[in-house]
């Protein structure tokens, strides 16, 4: 090979300082990106929840006028399906429920004098009260409508 390859190939490439420069940018910038992805995920996720709570809510309304009462199961409804995490929206007629069974608010009160209907949020857990940790992440409705978003904004 003579000298005028060589320069050629040395032109061509790529030193070892380079690569690891180019290897460190790829890193930072994917620990900056990963993250407001995975954020950007959750809260489409939420949006998809809070619109499903409102289109099983305008189903139940319609039902109500036909049928002058709530029905006793979204499936008898017609519209038992999964949130965006996998588990199914719980719902449940405020006629003929117990105390116990209704979801509850900081002052312990009930939210809703209709129906409750919510979704369980990310952790896949929930307890009645909304102070509850297990309740922070679930995506309610309350004020029979009147608020639809997550428990720990309400």
């Amino acid at each position: 090979m003579g000298n005028g390859h060589r320069r050629l190939f040395r032109a061509l490439g790529v030193t070892l300082l380079e690569l690891l420069i180019t290897l460190g940018l790829i890193g930072v910038l994917s620990a900056v990106a990963i993250p407001g992805y995975q954020a950007y995920l959750e809260r489409a996720k939420i949006a998809a929840a809070k619109a499903d709570i409102l289109e099983i809510s305008f189903m139940l309304e319609r039902y109500l006028t036909f049928k002058n009462a709530y029905p006793t199961t979204l499936a008898e409804l017609g519209a038992a399906r999964l949130d965006p995490w996998g588990a199914p929206y719980r719902y449940l007629s405020m006629d003929g429920a117990n105390v116990g069974q209704k979801r509850k608010d900081k002052s312990l009160h009930p939210l809703n004098s209709d129906y409750d209907l919510y979704s369980m949020g990310p952790d896949g857990q929930s307890q009645t009260p909304l102070t509850a940790s297990a309740s922070r992440d679930d995506i309610i409705r309350a004020n029979n409508g009147g608020f639809v978003g997550v428990a720990e904004d309400y």
